[in-house]
């Protein structure tokens, strides 16, 4: 009984009805397993108050001028059907008179499709955005309370002594973050850079600009047997890592 039970919880199922992702009949399992075991009950209600409290430091913010654009390209909808009529009513007054002026009013109206058709662009990449940080949210809920996380201490060579971070690596969700929570001062110059080697392959994770707080991670890609980076390169960064300037180490 007890392997069973184990099993469920190191499943995603209880986060995943937490979220609202899970099917009805997920759902139903999880809510059997809830009112038979007390260790099941005891986990859920800790993943929800875990949840609640994430979700507060993790409050995502709708993309700044969002509404604004919205209703801009509203009002440009409404405006563009009253140019348009307008437009349309003059053109057949005037093409009695001067046939060629019909081009410029079938000018304007192109104009307006593309504006129209640049917001709505505009509006599906913040869709999208917002949908990926829901994600990645998501994501590091599950890394920082899922049973089968593992938790690694990373510390920096003589190089950066006071470097510190901590690595979390989900082998079962596939998932592996980073929380960097100490960066030594270096000069104006450089910067700190982190790199992934997966499969083989040197992926550039970006610069470091700042330690984090307690709860901000850094996704790293997660495969077998990965290694992780932390080197100094000149300030801005470097397309590949300077491999005598490996301040830290991290495998996964």
């Amino acid at each position: 009984m007890k392997d069973k039970i184990k099993k469920f919880l190191e499943t995603d199922l209880l986060e995943n009805y937490l979220l609202g992702t899970t099917t009805d009949l997920e759902a139903s399992k999880v809510e059997q397993y809830i009112a038979m075991y007390p260790e099941v009950r005891e986990a859920y209600n800790e993943l929800q108050e875990s949840l609640e409290i994430f979700a507060k430091l993790h409050a995502i913010k709708s993309p700044e001028g969002l509404k604004e654009k919205i209703t801009a390209r509203i009002k440009s909808e409404r405006v563009g059907r009253k140019k348009f009529f307008r437009f349309a009513i003059a053109a057949s007054i005037v093409a009695m008179i001067f046939a060629g002026s019909s081009f410029f009013f079938w000018d304007q109206n192109q104009n307006l499709q593309e504006e129209n058709s640049m917001v709505s662009n505009k509006i599906k990449l913040l869709e999208a955005d917002m949908k990926q940080q829901l994600e990645d949210v998501r994501n590091q809920f599950i890394v920082l309370n899922n049973p089968s996380t593992r938790k690694f201490n990373v510390n920096g060579n003589k190089k950066a002594k006071e470097l510190k971070a901590v690595a979390y690596i989900n082998p079962v969700k596939k998932l592996s973050y980073i929380n960097v929570s100490n960066l030594p001062n270096l000069p104006e110059n450089q910067c700190f850079q982190m790199w992934a080697e997966v499969n083989g392959e040197m992926l550039n994770l970006g610069i470091i600009e700042e330690a984090g707080d307690s709860q901000k991670l850094l996704a790293l890609p997660y495969a077998e047997n990965a290694m992780g980076y932390i080197t100094i390169e000149p300030q801005g960064g470097n397309e590949i890592p300077t491999v005598d300037n490996i301040v830290a180490n991290i495998a996964y």
